[in-house]
């Protein structure tokens, strides 16, 4: 018998020789035949749904093994480019508050897509979304099963200010009596926008108000599938390490900005540059911080063809960045060869992160400490905050 003694980065259960075992926890107990003899960090997954559902990966593991295999996603992609960093202990967030997700609808079926496969899950309950959006789900079912769907369409929930805004992808619903049916559902569950997109972009179809998220106390236009951060927890958690890293800093960059979840929670006392490529993202930024007064400068600029250069950036005495999960290595080069005294990067993805922080340190910055954190719940999705300073 072979204990497990750590979590690969699908989920997989591995012991010190090597061997993978699915849905294996450390602690278990794995025999040459294969079976699993449960240890003590084996959960029981709450959900019916679990493992077929893509949308969790990790529901058999208890809080302190799931903290680990976070821990030791960072700690590896590091290791992976000679580096080590303080990996402090993981933000992780609560059960039921996922506040946007992109399911899938097909022949009756809405719900997320079986684990390795396009076959979808029909959601009966989900412990991971935030219950005002579970709560649309069965009856954007119905409508979609109501308007005689021939393809795959993908549904988008988010949930807004002013409730749950719900974008159809994939649905062009022309004519009169799919446009009052429509009109109606949105009406009728109360959804605070209804949109659709049959390949030109979004088409808003409901929105009796406009359709904000606040961000920094700072309600922000929202446009309809906009990035957001998937949990209020998590989004509270990456701030709060930002604001810790760039300290008392009174002037700061803002690059991959999106709607301006760090601009507007650290403008406050402080001039704000923000950069961002999505146009209605920035459009939506302006706005919000417009309204609010708040001393923030957004620009539309695409930072990989364009990324700020050194004299841009030593205007700055610190400098944030959120990039996609490919990280921003044209950006990374500029900053190493700059002289901003602190950076604070917030990452998606621990391998592209680890990537660019190795070209930071050879230009003279030290990671200080690495927040891990926790928001995509059960699933193998890792994200973090890290401070990088000058020595």
């Amino acid at each position: 018998m072979s204990p497990i003694v750590r979590i690969a980065a699908r989920g997989e259960g591995v012991t010190e020789d090597g061997r993978y075992a699915p849905l294996a926890a450390p602690g278990d107990l794995l025999a040459a035949d294969g079976t699993l003899t449960a240890g003590p960090h084996r959960a029981t997954p709450p959900c019916r749904h679990f493992p077929e559902c893509g949308g969790c990966q990790l529901q058999h593991l208890d809080d302190a093994s799931y903290a680990g295999f976070i821990t030791d996603r960072i700690a590896g992609a590091l290791a992976a480019q000679s580096l080590s960093a303080e990996i402090r202990p993981p933000a992780l967030s609560p059960p039921r508050t996922r506040r946007r997700a992109s399911l899938h609808h097909e022949r009756g079926r809405l719900g997320f897509s079986m684990a390795g496969s396009h076959q979808l899950i029909d959601l009966a309950e989900c412990h991971i979304l935030a219950p005002p959006l579970f709560a649309a789900v069965a009856p954007l079912r119905k409508l979609l099963a109501r308007l005689a769907l021939k393809r795959r369409v993908e549904v988008r929930l988010t949930l807004a200010d002013q409730g749950v805004d719900a974008l159809l992808i994939g649905v062009a619903a022309e004519g009169l009596a799919a446009a009052e049916a429509l009109t109606d559902f949105a009406q009728r569950h109360g959804l605070a926008r209804l949109s659709l997109d049959s390949g030109l972009g979004p088409e808003t179809r409901w929105e009796p108000r406009p359709v904000t998220v606040t961000l920094g106390d700072v309600p922000v236009p929202l446009p309809p599938g906009a990035f957001l951060q998937a949990t209020p927890e998590g989004e509270a958690a990456l701030v709060a390490a930002v604001r810790e890293a760039v300290d008392a800093a009174p002037t700061l960059a803002d690059l991959f900005a999106g709607l301006g979840t760090f601009a507007l929670a650290l403008s406050d006392g402080r001039r704000v540059y923000a950069a961002e490529a999505a146009r209605d993202a920035v459009l939506a930024l302006k706005s919000g911080a417009g309204r609010a007064q708040r001393p923030v400068f957004a620009e539309h600029r695409d930072l990989y063809r364009r990324p700020l250069q050194p004299a841009e950036l030593d205007r700055f005495a610190a400098v944030t960045l959120d990039p996609p999960r490919a990280g921003a290595r044209e950006q990374a080069e500029t900053l190493a060869a700059s002289a901003v005294p602190v950076i604070a990067y917030v990452s998606c993805n621990p391998s592209s992160f680890a990537r660019d922080a190795k070209l930071l340190v050879a230009g003279g910055y030290r990671i200080d400490w690495v927040q891990p954190v926790g928001q995509f719940r059960w699933s193998t999705h890792v994200e973090l905050a890290a401070r990088l300073s000058r020595g």
